[in-house]
This record gives C-alpha cells, sequence and structure tokens, in this order.
C-alpha cells in the first residue's frame, strides 16, 4: 500500500486547491488501469508541488503513477536494495562491499527473480545484459533495469530487500520548459561598468563581492590548499582561465581537474568528457575559483583554491537516468578524492532521486560540504519550493537575494525553511544586473544569477573559512560559516541563517 498526494482532481482542480494536499490511499493495480498520459502525470505533479511545495517523491506514490512515468521513459528505473533488516544504510553506504558476502548474495537473488519474472510475465525471453540498463558501479547498491510489466513493479516494489523502485528517466516536460536549461555562454557585450571594480593585478571584482564581504576576507584567506569540486555541466575548452592559465597571476601554485561521468548515448559507459556544451559549469566553476590575473577576467572566491570540475548533466536539470548516473557517479569520485573539502551542485529537479541520494549519502559519509541550489526558475514558478537535492539534509541548501536593506528573493529563486544561505546576486533596481563570472572564449565577464550563483559563491566562501585551519571537520567550518551569517543565531523561515560575512567567517 502506497500513499499519493493529490491536490483535488488532477488538472481541472489545480487553481482551486486549499492550501493543504489532500492525502489518498490506493489500493492500486497498476495492471488493470490504463496508464496516465504525459500531461496528466505532468498535472498531478504541479498540483503537488503547488499544494506543498515540496519535491515529487516516487517512493511516496502509487504503483499506477510509477508504472505511467515508466511507460513514459522506455521503462527504465532505478532499484536501491538491501540485505532485508540491514538499517542506517544513509549512515553506513561509504561502507558496505556490494561485491562480496550478504550484499552480493541479495543483489544476486533480485536480479535472478527480476528475470523470472520478467520472462513469465511478459511471455517473451530476455537475457540479463537486456535486462539492466546500464552496468553496476561496484560501489553503491543500485541497479538500473528495465521494468516491462506492471505486475513485476508491484511485486518488487515491495519485497524487504527493496529500497526504492522508481522512474530513473522521466522527464517532466511542461514542468521542464518552466525552468529551462539554464545554459548560456555568460555574453559579455553588454556589462555595466558600474558592475565591476579593477583590482590588482588587473582583474574585475564584481559588484556583488561586497555584501558578503569577501574582498575584506581575502587579507586573511584565498581558499589556498583547499580543494573544491563542482558537479555541473563541464569547463569550456576554450576558457584559457580554467584551463592553461588558471594557476597564473596571483593564483599560481594551485591546480584544475576536469573529468566526464555523463555518458550521451544510453547503450554505452563512455561518457562525453569534461567539455562544457552548456556553459553553466563554466560560469559556476568561475565563480567558485577563477583566477586572480592581469588579463581583465573576473576574479573567483577563492582564488588560490585547487578545482576539479565533472561534466555529470547535459543541462541543470538532473531528469535523465544517464544525467543522475553521471551526477551519482561525480559524487562517489568526489567523496573518495583526499584533496575535495567543498562539493558545489547548482543542479537539481523537482522530482527526488534514489540514484542521486545514494550518491549524496556516500560523498557527506566521507567528510564533504555539500552545497546545492535551492532552485531557479521563470519567475511565475519560483513559488516551488526548494528543489532536489538541495531540499536534503546531507546538504547545504543556498539561494540567492537581492541588494538592499531586507532581504529579498532574486525574481527567480526558489525560498524556503530547507534554505540554509543566501548570497546577493541580483541588483533590486534592474533584475538583468547579477553577478559576473568567466565568459565561454575570452576575458571580458558575463551575467550569471539565480540560485546557481549563490550556491557556487557560497561554496567558495566556505574554501575560504576551510584554508584558514585545514585540519577543520566539516562541522566546524559550518559553524563558522553560521555565526558569521546575518540572521544568525536566529534562522528565517525562508532565508536560513541570511547572508555570510566572510571576513567575520575567516576570523
Amino acid at each position: 500500500m502506497k500513499k499519493v498526494l493529490l491536490c483535488c482532481v488532477l488538472a481541472l482542480s489545480i487553481f482551486a486547491c486549499n492550501d493543504e494536499a489532500l492525502t489518498i490511499t490506493e489500493t492500486d493495480n497498476a495492471a488493470t488501469q490504463d496508464p496516465l498520459t504525459r500531461a496528466e502525470l505532468n498535472d498531478l505533479v504541479e498540483a503537488h508541488l503547488f499544494a506543498t511545495n515540496n519535491v515529487f517523491d516516487w517512493n511516496e506514490t502509487t504503483d499506477h503513477i510509477i508504472w505511467s512515468a515508466l511507460e513514459l521513459s522506455q521503462n527504465e528505473a532505478a532499484l536501491g536494495y538491501r540485505p532485508a533488516g540491514y538499517e542506517n544504510l544513509p549512515e553506513t553506504i561509504h561502507e558496505i562491499n556490494v561485491n562480496a558476502g550478504e550484499w552480493k548474495i541479495t543483489r544476486d537473488e533480485l536480479v535472478n527473480d527480476l528475470l523470472e519474472a520478467t520472462i513469465r510475465l511478459t511471455g517473451e525471453a530476455i537475457t540479463e545484459d537486456e535486462l539492466f540498463v546500464a552496468p553496476e558501479d561496484g560501489v553503491l547498491p543500485i541497479l538500473e533495469v528495465r521494468i516491462l510489466h506492471p505486475e513485476v513493479l508491484a511485486e518488487f516494489s515491495e519485497r524487504p530487500d527493496v529500497r526504492y523502485l522508481e522512474p530513473s528517466n522521466y522527464s517532466g516536460g511542461e514542468l521542464e520548459l518552466r525552468s529551462g536549461s539554464g545554459c548560456s555562454e555568460a555574453p559579455s557585450s553588454s556589462v555595466s561598468s558600474a558592475d565591476y571594480t579593477t583590482i590588482s593585478p588587473g582583474a574585475k571584482l564584481p559588484w556583488n563581492y561586497a555584501y558578503m564581504n569577501i574582498p575584506t576576507a581575502w587579507n586573511t584567506s584565498q581558499g589556498a590548499g583547499i580543494g573544491i569540486t563542482i558537479i555541473d555541466t563541464g569547463v569550456y575548452p576554450e576558457q584559457n582561465k580554467l584551463g592553461s592559465q588558471f594557476s597564473s597571476g596571483w593564483s599560481s601554485g594551485r591546480s584544475i581537474g576536469k573529468y566526464g561521468t555523463y555518458a550521451p548515448n544510453w547503450w554505452s559507459s563512455r561518457t562525453d568528457g569534461p567539455n562544457d556544451q552548456c556553459g553553466h559549469g563554466t560560469q559556476m566553476s568561475g565563480l567558485a575559483a577563477g583566477p586572480r590575473t592581469n588579463n581583465g577576467s573576473t576574479v573567483g572566491v577563492a582564488y588560490k583554491a585547487n578545482l576539479r570540475v565533472y561534466r555529470a548533466t547535459s543541462d541543470v536539470i538532473v531528469n535523465g537516468s544517464r544525467e543522475k548516473r553521471g551526477v551519482k557517479n561525480a559524487l562517489v569520485s568526489a567523496g573518495n578524492h583526499s584533496g575535495t573539502k567543498v562539493i558545489s551542485m547548482s543542479i537539481g529537479d523537482v522530482f527526488s532521486s534514489g540514484t542521486v541520494r545514494d550518491g549524496i549519502y556516500y560523498a557527506n559519509n566521507r567528510g564533504k560540504l555539500i552545497l546545492a541550489a535551492a532552485g531557479t526558475s521563470l519567475s511565475w514558478t519560483s513559488w516551488w519550493g526548494v528543489i532536489f537535492p538541495a531540499n536534503m539534509s546531507q546538504t547545504i541548501a543556498v539561494t540567492g537575494v537581492r541588494d538592499g536593506s531586507s532581504l529579498q528573493s532574486c525574481n527567480t529563486c526558489h525560498d524556503g525553511s530547507a534554505v540554509d544561505f543566501v548570497a546577493v546576486m541580483q541588483r533590486s533596481s534592474n533584475a538583468s544586473r547579477t553577478s559576473l563570472t568567466l565568459s565561454r572564449y575570452n576575458d571580458s565577464p558575463g551575467y550569471v544569477g539565480g540560485s546557481s550563483a549563490a550556491t557556487a559563491t557560497t561554496a567558495g566562501i566556505a574554501a575560504l573559512v576551510w584554508a584558514t585551519n585545514p585540519g577543520q571537520s566539516r562541522s566546524q567550518v559550518l559553524n563558522r560559516m553560521k555565526s558569521a551569517a546575518s540572521i544568525y543565531p536566529g534562522r528565517s523561515g525562508d532565508f536560513g541563517w541570511g547572508i555570510i560575512d566572510a571576513a567575520q567567517a575567516v576570523q
């Protein structure tokens, strides 16, 4: 038995809903009902978002809804498993060995039973290779498989050795169009001279850094020796400030690594490399750790920090199975990298994902400080709450605000009770004038804003704090960030602890 959060009756009642969603218990049998259409399923999801301001969790819905999503997404599913009765997996996932003992036994039984049930219920011969969508990673207890019959879904979703069984490749369609891909080359043609100051040795200081007291913090720390990992869309190879000139000027003596975990084709485990084809990852990398040089480019917050950048997604919406797999693999890699202290994720979705969640658990248990964007949408859908994975307790949710005497969300930024920190990203007088970062090709900066920019900026501040004592724990760094925030020791229902004073935090 599962529960689904519905607000009245799908699209007919979306805007007539009460403030609280209805909880409807169903004894549904997906095999006896016609699957929902994409429009019907999207209406249901939007009704849930409107009524609850919470992400849509497949584990809280019905087999009928899950089967409908599977039918609309090549029947690709993620199955998280565990030995029956195993507890506290979120806290121990980094310690298990899926290739031995009870974990291997459980995995083999599930695969054998899945194969048998699929052949029995579909009447078609299918091999194990045909059952799997992608190879296992050998680290996390996840199977990416095809669920080809609704009764297979019903049978396995109730098993005690199955943690979750959910669609892995469903895209919201209309919902996706409302938030946009986040892709942009940060064009530099119209940057106002009032939005930056030239500082030694010839770099541009974005106007908004002063609101977080970042320039004063540089008197104490520049992030030297601390590793920041950006999990996003990669880096443009044309941007030499994130290439041959990354360690130059006042930023010499550090390193950058570029990696690809996003596989462009479902039939291949080959990744597409680290090269950005969107622009978003380049922009976030520039904000967090762009070099301080004499070429007129913008400087990043932690301009002496080391940087690792993963192309894990094609855009900012983590909705395809290849993107979820790419993000999960990047999280495992970053979790295992001893030099990484801070992980910045300016990506997410209104749907939760067990695959990504397991990756978050893994990296968090390895002691990484994981920051995630609260969400950026078109202004008329920014009422959606904090998106996944920023809504998880294992991540630090960040959103953007405008300048001014009182806190006000940027016009496209999500906020809510899950937000931990905010950063000034937008002029109150002009929504188009946001923070500045590296563009695609040259040294001229481009505008970038939203919760994405706020997250990468805050990741840079975290590196500044950590560099003052590299032996600090994650909790010690986080506590210093909290105590230097504008609302602390209070906490806002929309803006968390507020704006971090970086200069105070590094003292």
